[in-house]
């Protein structure tokens, strides 16, 4: 695992622990049987230096096959395939995205973007921006309910 880590979470019924890292950008999972490291995930972005790319919050689609990843200043949301641990698309979001909320049937994906204080809210099945809404001084975290 890289430096500064933080956020993590179980999936696939524990087997896997996952830990996104600040400093470090990366993403590492790890086999939670042998604790032994099993991919470590890197972004790159045409056009932005990786010193941009910080990992922070991600979330899991119901099915646990697609992670949606947190580049804080990178300004943008990842979409890795939680199968292969490869990068498949990025989305261009607000300025600083921290974390992030599925709407409860898990169609939507609200993004925080502390810098530009706004949420920008994504079409998860097609992966793209359909809304930015303005909430006010540096948004980190993001909850919804059901």
């Amino acid at each position: 695992m890289d430096a500064r880590p933080r956020h993590a979470e179980f999936v696939k019924d524990g087997a896997e622990l996952w830990v996104s890292s600040v400093i470090g950008g990366t993403v590492t999972v790890f086999d939670t049987a042998s604790q032994a490291q099993k991919a470590k995930i890197g972004f790159e972005i045409k056009g932005i230096h990786p010193d941009r790319v910080q990992p922070v919050g991600f979330e899991f689609t119901a099915d646990e096959t697609t992670a949606f990843v947190a580049l804080g200043p990178a300004n943008h949301v990842a979409v890795v395939n939680a199968e292969t641990y490869e990068v498949e698309d990025y989305i261009l979001v607000g300025r600083r995205v921290w974390h992030m909320a599925f709407s409860p049937d898990k169609t939507l994906l609200f993004n925080t973007n502390g810098v530009s204080g706004d949420v920008t809210v994504i079409d998860v099945a097609r992966r793209e921006p359909i809304k930015t809404i303005k909430v006010g001084r540096f948004p980190w975290g993001a909850a919804t309910r059901p």
